[in-house]
């Protein structure tokens, strides 16, 4: 799973860094649960 959010947050990434932010991902729980930290612009 977590390979596969990573994946996804790679299509989304230029998005946010054209806007000034960054995503980063911190954990994915084995319920499923995903937890990303945002960066820059994005960080409010």
């Amino acid at each position: 799973m977590r390979e596969k959010v990573k994946e996804v947050l790679d299509k989304i990434r230029p998005m946010l860094q054209r806007d000034g932010g960054d995503v980063e991902l911190v954990d994915v729980t084995d319920d499923g649960v995903v937890k990303v930290k945002l960066r820059g612009a994005c960080s409010g």
